[in-house]
């Protein structure tokens, strides 16, 4: 039986007139229920009717009654999409409002949905009108995202986070099931404040948040290394999983696809962004934070490592109207933060820079930064079509994927422009054998390319930590090796040929090493390149024509700087 046939049983509505409205409304929710107020039948009709059919009660609710937190059990997209809606929740079950109760497809989301959450549900019909007053309730979480940032930024500003985390930590170890008693003594706010100001105080570049079979492991990512940092119990990973997605504005329902997201907090009058990444994995979802502090982002040239030689060629590239400047190397070996240090050094007054960036890690007074989203068509290549369009002096792409933003930044470099950009090759020979494989030809890259900056990253060693070592055995039979290819004049900048240095514990460095340095290798253009371009532009031949110019390897310029002590003879050893 359905509640159109319990309005003919009561008489509110003839067996001809409802024939009609069903004919006019073909049935469906809203359109059925206009229909019948149309003919006189009322809405608390309607609502007894559905009550009596379905066997659930009616509620009645009022214009600020739903608290956030019950606002936030349910996705505004999900109670939009099914028409239900969370009321409250009461003595531990979640009270819930139907507009259909016999919608099969609600039943089984609200079924998936409170799956997740471990809470019982009571649920109820509400009026088409009530469905819209909670809906207008959502519009209040923007406030409630604002008051969770700024909960979280008086938590981060509390002193002694050190303390917290070592009190945390203490709880865990002595063991037993006190579960409720860290959740109870360190809400998930807090415990989220407090990773946070440890990665910070850490100088970690990467909170990783991963679920094992029975705990819930932080790691932080220091100098490109992974350390466990904190394991916290199993049973509150979906608490602090939910809070990150809270301050994210993230979908907290949707864990069976990734979602991405962002925040930003002022801490001791910095202003730092956390971006947030979420991964479905066997025991939950993984979260890892990236954490980008405005203020130390961006590099000066020289605190890159780029030696004297280096730093000149580097900065009369840039100072050219024209051309293509490229950085390659592995994901993670700082070509972003190079082309910031070179966006920093140019005139970005007298010139309109532009950048395209995935993702825009930090802003640089002075350029236009446009971050790309393929997910809409809004891509690299679409994007530096746009980008020509705005009257550029310099532009930089954050990456070259494929053969049509590779002939987009020729194009541009062609045209007036000076263009920056990285490509993905494993030293700097390779980047024009690529380009040419990617459909590119060698008149056009020739005329454009004037330097390939090729990279890596090393730990760098504290001054108050390094210990002198012997150059001798198998160490020293590398490095004559590697010294005999060396061109003369980097070998007269080398001070010692040796020792070496391994990093030891210090008060200030604990770990032997402080921050990394690029090692790099710099091609740049001379008329005997541009024509070996034109001829055979072959790994091999453009190696053996840089080497001429007196280039030296990212192998050769690690030796300099592990015999200079500048990095431990291990490092080097990893190139």
């Amino acid at each position: 039986m359905r509640f159109t046939d319990i309005l003919v049983k009561n008489g509110f509505i003839g067996q001809g007139k409802l024939a009609k409205v069903i004919t006019q409304s073909e049935e469906t929710g809203i359109a059925l229920e206009k229909a019948l107020k149309a003919e006189g039948v009322s809405e608390e009709d309607i609502l007894n009717a559905k009550s009596e059919i379905s066997g659930l009660a009616v509620r009645k609710v009022s214009k600020g009654q739903v608290p956030f937190d019950a606002l936030k059990k349910i996705p505004e997209e999900a109670a939009r999409h099914y028409r239900f809606v969370p009321l409250g929740v009461e003595d531990g079950f979640l009270e819930v409002g139907v507009v259909d109760p016999a919608d099969i497809e609600a039943k089984r989301a609200l079924q998936f949905i409170v799956s997740r959450m471990n809470l019982p549900i009571k649920t109820f019909i509400v009026s088409e009108d009530d469905f819209e007053t909670v809906l207008e309730e959502y519009k209040g979480l923007g406030g409630e995202v604002s008051r969770a940032l700024g909960d979280l930024e008086m938590e981060l500003s509390d002193a002694g986070s050190a303390a917290a985390m070592a009190a945390m930590q203490k709880e865990l170890a002595s063991g037993g099931s006190k579960d409720s008693k860290i959740v109870e003594d360190a809400p998930v706010t807090k415990i989220v404040a407090v990773i946070l100001r440890h990665a910070l105080e850490g100088n970690a570049s990467d909170v990783h948040i991963e679920a094992v079979s029975d705990k819930v492991k932080v790691r932080f990512r220091v100098d490109g290394v992974m350390y466990t940092s904190i394991v916290l119990p199993l049973t509150i990973h979906e608490a602090i999983v939910s809070r990150i997605k809270i301050l994210t504005d993230m979908k907290i329902d949707e864990k069976r696809k990734p979602q991405d997201g962002r925040f930003e907090a002022r801490i001791e009058g910095r202003d730092i962004d956390f971006r947030v990444s979420t991964f479905p994995s066997f025991f939950g979802e993984k979260v890892v934070i990236r954490i980008l502090d405005r203020e130390r982002g961006v590099k000066t040239l020289e605190e890159l490592g780029l030696s004297a030689d280096h730093l000149k060629v580097v900065r009369e590239m840039i100072a050219r109207p024209f051309g293509l400047i490229l950085l390659t190397g592995p994901t993670g070996s700082g070509k972003t933060t190079t082309l910031y240090a070179m966006l920093k050094e140019l005139d970005r007054e007298a010139n309109n820079v532009v950048s395209l960036e995935d993702p825009i890690e930090y802003n640089i007074e002075g350029v236009n930064q446009s971050q790309v989203r393929p997910e809409i068509g809004y891509d690299f290549a679409s994007g530096l079509r746009t980008i020509l369009r705005q009257d550029p002096d310099i532009i930089m792409v954050g990456e070259i994927r494929d053969k049509e933003t590779a002939a987009m930044a020729i194009h541009a470099a062609l045209t007036g422009h000076l263009v920056l950009s990285t490509l993905h090759t494993n030293n700097a020979a390779g980047v024009v054998p690529r380009l040419v494989d990617m459909g590119i030809d060698p008149y056009l890259i020739s005329p454009t390319l004037l330097m390939v900056i090729g990279q890596r990253l090393v730990k760098k060693l504290c001054p108050d930590a390094k210990k002198e070592k012997l150059l001798e055995g198998a160490f020293k039979e590398i490095t004559q090796n590697e010294l005999k290819n060396m061109p003369d004049e980097a070998r007269k900048k080398i001070t010692s040929f040796d020792k070496i240095y391994e990093g030891v514990s210090s008060p200030n460095c604990p770990m032997g090493s402080k921050g990394r340095m690029g090692i790099f290798e710099v091609l740049y253009k001379t008329p005997a390149l541009e024509s070996l371009i034109l001829t055979k532009p072959s790994e091999q031949d453009i190696l053996k024509e840089s080497r001429k110019q007196g280039m030296i390897t990212i192998k050769e310029d690690g030796l300099m700087k592990a015999l200079n002590g500048l990095i431990s003879f291990d490092e080097f050893l990893k190139l």
